[in-house]
């Protein structure tokens, strides 16, 4: 029973790590700003960047309230711009319940491992237990963001293409560059970043937690010895 609590415990972490990361880049208004001026955004929509601002926080807005649809205006041109049209908010609407199985996903893991973490814890036979768990599920979670960096690394448009041919039951994902404001906004470029900042923090927690674990190891081992 130990032994299966401790697997789950490990491979719960990869997944903790991913979605807290993906949470975080999805509410993190710097990384919208970041593409918005590596791309040149304002340029290429002909909205400036105070209206892209406000874009930005209307899309954080909407993926974590209940709207259905998104009903997003900007001012463009000194005028009121509705900026996404029906197709998009229709794919925005996919993407929100992308987001929503994210959220999901984090807050089971997350209650698993606080729950598994206090309850080795509390056993003072069981911490290194904890502490391998760690390891292991920091470990993992390090191979799997490798995994990802190469796989980003050298074919990113097949990535990004088998993502969405998974992730989505219908085309609305196929816009037209050339009208579609959403893909205006968040060109592919922007993407291949925003994935490389999600594998980057996500590995980051895992050294951080397979460190506190291998630190663990270490400060228990001679209480180990005989």
């Amino acid at each position: 029973m130990k032994i299966a609590a401790q697997w789950l415990f490990i491979l719960c972490l990869p997944v903790l790590l991913l979605t807290a990361s993906v949470s975080g880049a999805m509410n993190c208004r710097w990384l919208y700003q970041y593409g918005f001026n590596k791309y040149d955004i304002s340029r290429v929509t002909g909205i400036e960047s105070p209206e892209l601002k406000k874009a930005a926080d209307g899309l954080i807005h909407y993926f974590n309230s209940g709207e259905e649809y998104i009903n997003l205006t900007v001012i463009k041109d000194g005028k009121p711009f509705v900026l996404f049209n029906e197709r998009e908010a229709a794919h925005l609407k996919d993407v929100k319940g992308l987001f929503r199985l994210v959220y999901k996903l984090l807050l089971g893991t997350l209650i698993y491992a606080l729950l598994y973490v206090g309850v080795t814890w509390a056993r003072r036979q069981d911490r290194r237990r904890l502490a391998k768990g760690l390891v292991f599920g920091g470990g993992l979670t390090l191979l799997l963001m490798l995994a990802l960096g190469l796989l980003i690394a050298f074919d990113f448009d097949q990535f990004f293409l088998q993502f969405h041919l998974l992730s989505f039951a219908n085309d609305f994902w196929m816009l037209n560059p050339a009208t579609d404001y959403l893909i205006m906004l968040f060109p592919q470029g922007f993407w291949f970043d925003a994935t490389l900042v999600c594998a980057l923090g996500t590995a980051a927690g895992a050294i951080i937690l397979g460190g506190l674990g291998w630190w663990r190891l270490k400060k228990d081992r001679p209480l180990q010895s005989p």
